[in-house]
């Protein structure tokens, strides 16, 4: 057995490990159950690449995200190590080609998602390979109290029946107790070791800027951007919109979504990679298992609906060790909104019995009946039948979906998309010639803002009901204005395939996981919560409060969150109103560019700014400047 030190060598050309990454390799090769607690960028990979690379077999990785599988993979191939990846679209034969070469072909990674794992081929298969390691990735998946709960996550304790002999190594870069406590138990650790890095980032600036005109904040953060960026919104649609006004003003962005091609995210993630592209707009899925050591920024545009989902998309700058800035754009809108966005759209237990009983009567299913029946329902059509809200409808299915009470057809998740190619000039003259379509065409184009400008999401079901007109004419129209190229169309019918998996019960089905469900619900406003006292926190360091949220303490202040450099002793204010006046000599400006000119605080100079008006040395002009007056002019 070759030593860890030399695989290091040998295919990452580094001299030596990193942290706990030795001691978390040691433990494996003896034989013992991990749970590594390391920060983004730690470098959780090589704690279980390593190891594998050291013995004999192969070593199974569990990983949440198709995109996170295929990048690890990809890395390993260029180092000259077999790897393969299951993910989806893979037809039986070739899955069962691809699971034959992992038992005979001298491969030492299998990658794989937990749904993937639940096959029974998969686990037919597992079982006759000889696996050195067990290595699941994003561990606190499998925990109900973390911050991304996957119940499928919950199949991973069969590996342990698969292969009882073989260590576990559990890895994440966001855990608190209940979480690092969940992972063990459902992981059926036996003999554990835990090993927890400081999760303290000190090179990064942790700040919360409270802005109301946030796009104009952006542009200033990203003018001054000497290396490269990420900006995390929540919305595909707002990825397109953000990235449209940075390009206007001449700053080099592109987006990143789940709804572009695979072509297309290679193209992107690889002008950014090479810094051909500096700025990345994305939603939050992007950057996993990215090493991309450069980012100096990384912007929050929206509020995180976690800490932990907040810590580990800001730790992604830095991870050369140079300075870093992570900050935080919100407002007192973006709060207020915050609990109907994340909370608002959880269907309660009496949410949940009232759609599952109105399914079953939708299709006349008969009490003690149902299961292993498979109906096709449009799913618009029976909002509008019993007057359900459908996003929440929509979220009560997919719960129902994951306790195993219905399966779903996952290509539901999918909506019709439609963008106006035609000026609206040549929408006028099409008018003139088409009186027909007139009342439907206007009622989208008074519905769905910028729907000239990107492709957008409509509701089929809402315009025929705001147009009067029927479904089918609705959907009639859309073809004969994509055929006459007045639009791009992406038609995806509302129906949705739908299978019940136990016999109806009504209320007795939901009460067998009624308790989660209000756990669940518990647990995520409670995330909400200390992400908003994070957000409104300002008497105490940033990483104090981020560290203590883990579980860890902070000594000494950071000394350069937003907190920190707001409550250092404030800099003479003679030097501060020397330097405004010298800028104000040389032309009238708005606080705005004296606050993208000055080093200060914005805090700072606008407290600076309000002496000298008191104080008569400047005042504000026509055009809302800050002048000299005449007498400072003589």
């Amino acid at each position: 057995m070759r030593s860890p030190k030399e695989i290091l060598s040998q295919y990452w050309r580094f001299s030596h490990f990193r942290g706990s990454q030795e001691h978390i390799i040691e433990a494996i090769l003896q034989n013992k159950d991990v749970l590594a607690l390391l920060p983004t960028g730690g470098g959780k990979s090589i704690c279980y690449q390593v190891p594998a690379l050291a013995r004999e077999g192969i070593c199974i990785v569990i990983s949440p995200l198709i995109a996170l599988i295929q990048n690890q993979v990809d890395q390993l191939k260029t180092r000259g190590i077999k790897a393969v990846a299951l993910t989806g679209g893979i037809p039986y034969n070739e899955l069962s080609t691809l699971l034959d070469n992992c038992l005979y072909g001298n491969y030492k990674f299998l990658y794989l998602s937990p749904e993937r794992l639940q096959q029974d081929i998969v686990q037919e298969r597992i079982q006759k390979m000889r696996i050195n390691l067990i290595a699941i990735d994003e561990a606190h998946c499998i925990s109900q109290w973390g911050h991304d709960f996957r119940p499928a996550y919950l199949t991973c304790s069969v590996l342990r029946e698969l292969a009882p002999e073989t260590p576990i190594i559990a890895l994440t870069a966001t855990a608190t107790e209940p979480v690092a406590i969940d992972i063990k138990n459902h992981l059926k650790f036996i003999e554990t070791i835990i090993f927890k890095d400081s999760f303290l980032r000190s090179n990064i600036a942790f700040s919360v800027c409270w802005e109301e005109d946030k796009r104009y904040k952006l542009k200033q953060l990203c003018l001054g951007l000497n290396k490269s960026a990420i900006i995390y919104v929540r919305t595909r649609r707002l990825s397109q919109e953000i990235t449209q006004y940075l390009n206007t003003n001449k700053l080099s962005a592109t987006f990143f979504h789940g709804g572009i091609s695979k072509h297309e995210k290679e193209k992107r993630l690889k002008q950014w990679l090479a810094n051909d592209i500096k700025i990345m707009v994305a939603t939050n899925a992007f950057g996993m298992g990215i090493d991309k050591p450069d980012v100096e920024l990384v912007v929050h545009y929206q509020i995180p609906d976690a800490i932990e989902n907040y810590f580990q998309e800001a730790g992604r700058a830095g991870r050369d060790g140079a300075p870093a800035r992570a900050i935080l754009i919100t407002n007192k809108t973006d709060v207020a909104l915050s609990y109907k966005q994340f909370i608002g759209v959880l269907p309660d237990v009496a949410t949940l019995k009232l759609v599952y009983r109105k399914l079953n009567n939708y299709f006349q299913i008969a009490y003690g009946e149902g299961n292993d029946k498979t109906f096709t329902i449009n799913f618009n059509e029976f909002c509008n039948t019993y007057n359900l809200n459908s996003l929440l409808t929509y979220n009560t299915l997919k719960l129902l979906d994951q306790h195993s009470v219905v399966n779903l057809n996952e290509a539901f998740t999918k909506k019709s998309t439609v963008q106006f190619i035609a000026t609206k000039e040549q929408l006028q003259g099409y008018f003139n010639n088409n009186q027909a379509l007139v009342t439907v065409v206007q009622t989208i184009l008074r519905s769905y803002g910028g729907i000239f400008d990107f492709e957008t999401k409509i509701n089929v079901a809402l315009i025929a009901k705001k147009s009067n007109a029927r479904e089918t004419r609705v959907l009639a129209i859309l073809k004969q204005l994509e055929k006459d190229e007045i639009i791009t169309y992406t038609a995806e019918h509302s129906d949705l395939e739908i299978s019940f998996l136990v016999p109806r019960e009504d209320d007795h089905t939901i009460n067998v996981f009624a308790k989660q469900i209000k756990e669940r619900h518990a647990i995520k406003k409670d995330n909400l919560n200390c992400m908003l006292n994070y957000i409104s926190s300002d008497k105490t360091c940033r990483n104090k409060q981020l560290l203590q949220y883990f579980g860890e303490s902070l000594a000494k202040d950071c000394q350069i969150c937003d907190v920190c450099v707001e409550n250092k002793p404030r800099i003479e204010v003679s030097t501060i109103s020397q330097d405004i006046l010298q800028y104000l000599r040389l032309e009238a400006r708005t606080s705005r560019k004296l606050i993208a000119h000055l080093s200060y605080s914005q805090n700072a100079i606008l407290k600076t700014l309000q002496e000298l008006l008191e104080d008569e040395q400047i005042r504000i002009n026509s055009k809302n400047e800050y002048e000299i007056v005449s007498h400072e002019k003589a």
